[in-house]
């Protein structure tokens, strides 16, 4: 009887062990918008089958303690209701990553994605196989491989940010997802004509040696910058303005490129106090080179001077 308790017991740590090792997340879902004629509860029980989904799954090979996970928000929108359960939205990807020697958390993904189309009918289980991404219904199966797609996104710019090159597996992960991604005429988003800032075009940048000085600028910035921040401002400040001119270097052979845009969002209040107590000179390289590769957050820059 000992010996099956001790059994069954190392069982248990081992399954709490395994589950949701790498993602902390929270998922949101608003659907204000959805007529009152269509259950709640619905939602509710979705709320909970995709939390277990992005909790309870293991998406790397590596040990995470639980300190170390990696702390996500997804906020799905759920706008209309097709009908045959079928719902259609928006969600926003939100991740940070903890700064040495600090309390603080960089935003390191903060996307819109406004494409989400998905059938859900209540207490159906969710599914997701690498190797045969399509499902038994595409509508059903693009939930999870657009949530899929994100964390590994997640993944693979927390990994980069840490070493050289270290989110190449996740990356790749995400594009082996977008080939092999469902098709129905209700689901946009993974497709290079689908417009120009989507799921494809992230994907493709980020796999693409075109665009590999954008993995330099990861690095750049949080390793050599934001990490040693607390020790040295200067030599800080100084390791982003290298990853500033890493993506301006890029920026110039591929203006107006998806990764440009996706690797600045959520960071313009960040880059402000960065360099607010910076040299007359970095202010004014910092604010050359914001001003022409985040243009959204031009106003917000002018403040460095």
């Amino acid at each position: 009887m000992h010996k099956k308790i001790i059994i069954a017991f190392a069982f248990v740590v081992a399954a709490l062990f395994v589950q949701g090792q790498e993602i902390q997340a929270r998922l949101t879902i608003n659907a204000a918008k959805v007529s009152t004629k269509v259950d709640r509860k619905v939602f509710q029980t979705l709320q909970t089958t995709l939390m277990n989904f992005l909790n309870n799954r293991k998406w790397t090979n590596d040990p995470f303690q639980p300190g170390e996970k990696i702390q996500c928000n997804f906020l799905l929108n759920i706008d209309e209701d097709l009908g045959n359960n079928v719902f259609k939205g928006k969600l926003t990807v939100q991740a940070a990553r903890p700064i040495y020697n600090t309390n603080y958390d960089s935003p390191i993904v903060n996307f819109l994605d406004d494409n989400i189309a998905f059938r859900y009918i209540e207490f159906q289980p969710i599914e997701f196989n690498e190797n045969r991404i399509q499902g038994n219904d595409p509508l059903a199966a693009n939930i999870t491989a657009i949530l899929a797609y994100y964390v590994n996104m997640v993944l693979g710019f927390d990994y980069g940010s840490f070493s050289p090159r270290g989110g190449d597996t996740y990356f790749q992960k995400a594009w082996n997802i977008v080939n092999n991604a469902p098709e129905n005429s209700s689901i946009f988003g993974w497709k290079s004509f689908d417009g120009l800032r989507n799921r494809y075009w992230l994907a493709e940048n980020l796999n693409n040696n075109r665009f590999a000085l954008v993995h330099d600028a990861l690095y750049s910035y949080y390793r050599t910058g934001m990490d040693i921040f607390y020790e040295n401002e200067d030599a800080g400040r100084n390791g982003i303005l290298n990853c500033l001119n890493f993506l301006n270097t890029l920026n110039s052979g591929n203006p107006n490129s998806m990764i440009i845009q996706f690797f600045f969002q959520g960071k313009s209040n960040e880059l402000v106090k960065v360099f607010s107590k910076a040299s007359a000179e970095q202010k004014s390289r910092a604010r050359d080179f914001l001003s022409r590769l985040d243009v959204t957050n031009g106003a917000a820059y002018k403040e460095l001077r």
